[in-house]
């Protein structure tokens, strides 16, 4: 019998190098492990498949850098995968190449995300990031040369000796790049990290300007035409793009709770009331697919009342009023008095009579802040 699940998450874990400020589960290098690496997806993905709907809304190939995987190793994931009707892979610019880009598009993806993060070489630079501006750029045309209509692209804004000029530039540099999508996340690096370590005097005083920063970056891309549907989301309204809805249908997935599955080291999948995270070390994990064996996982239970919570925290993330039918045991009504009485939160009802709740602009900007208040 085949399961619910209608969202798949794939981790290639691969990069060329591990940038300072990155948290996420990687490996550089190893070229002679692509190939059995793949193959150990394609065995998680056999001994889940019964967890999976057998039409897919969206699948997304994440990691490391997944077009940093060796091409041939690429093309059969993608060729073995299941179809969906969004298909995304996350790229570094330095790595698109015609060639590439021929590849994703025969392989059935419908969506690029390129990791862009600044136009400005000094901070690239200070990034540790491989690419130039003019790979953002040439990634960007060889895409659009192998008919690729759904581009996004990523910029990271407080980064240690970026100014407001510098953040309009960047956001300048994209928008004449004319990407369906963008995403803009303010800098984070994690305790620990060699970012953090190096850069940690600077990074305090950056985060002074974040608000300031947050507010240039969204008054920018709506006056440029773009939707902000997600704290950090941006996509080109239906009235500039065809009629089409360019959000992110794999992010809108997470943000509104629904079931996913992931694949990969280090992936997480959420299903029904429990929720597991593979290990991130890639030889055990090869090694127990090899053996038709799952990997080694931590399982933690979901509870009802936790994944409310979430429900609440990610759904008023996004512009679209959250339906309070199922999640109004988690809202402590005080809170959500004292956030109306400050125009931070607006009450609705939707069409079907259905009570709502929805961050106002101004509550937006405060984001998680504001929701933690909504919540008992």
């Amino acid at each position: 019998m085949s399961g619910h699940v209608r969202h798949l998450y794939v981790h290639l874990p691969f990069c060329a190098h591990r940038c300072g400020y990155c948290d996420f589960v990687t490996v550089v290098g190893r070229h002679a492990e692509h190939a059995s690496y793949v193959d150990a997806l394609l065995a998680e993905l056999q001994l889940e498949r019964g967890l999976l709907a057998p039409e897919l809304e969206t699948v997304f190939l994440g990691g490391g850098t997944p077009t940093f995987t060796k091409p041939e190793e690429l093309a059969r994931l993608l060729a073995a995968l299941p179809s969906a009707d969004e298909v995304t892979v996350e790229a570094n610019p330095e790595t698109v190449t015609p060639e590439l880009a021929c590849l994703l598009r025969s392989g059935g993806v419908t969506r690029v995300s390129i990791g862009a993060q600044s136009f400005a070489p000094r901070l690239l630079a200070t990034l540790e990031r491989a690419a130039r501006p003019d790979d953002v750029r040439a990634a960007v045309y060889a895409l659009r040369d192998a008919s690729f209509d759904n581009i996004s692209l990523d910029l990271i804004y407080g980064i240690p000796g970026q100014s407001s000029a510098d953040l309009d530039r960047d956001l300048s540099e994209a928008l004449a790049l004319e990407p369906e999508h963008l995403s803009c996340y303010e800098l984070e690096a994690k305790p620990g990290t060699r970012f953090a370590h190096a850069h940690g005097a600077a990074l305090t005083r950056q985060s002074e300007s974040m608000e300031a920063y947050f507010e240039q970056v969204v008054e920018r891309l709506v006056a440029a035409g773009y939707r902000w549907y997600e704290t950090a989301n941006f996509c080109r309204v239906p009235e500039r793009a065809g009629g089409r809805d360019l959000r992110a249908r794999h992010n809108l997935a997470y943000w509104r709770g629904r079931d996913y599955l992931g694949l990969g080291i280090g992936a997480v999948s959420t299903v029904g009331g429990r929720r597991w995270r593979n290990a991130p070390r890639l030889a055990a994990y090869v090694a127990a697919l090899a053996r038709g064996e799952r990997p080694e996982r931590v399982v933690e239970p979901l509870p009802a009342d936790v994944k409310v919570r979430e429900r609440v925290m990610l759904g008023l993330r996004l512009d679209e009023p959250l339906r309070l039918a199922g999640v109004a045991p988690a809202l402590d009504r005080a809170g959500l008095d004292r956030l109306e009485r400050l125009g931070l939160v607006q009450r609705g009802i939707d069409d079907g009579g259905r009570e709502t709740l929805a961050l106002t602009p101004r509550g937006r900007f405060l984001g998680d802040g504001a929701a933690a208040v909504a919540l008992a």
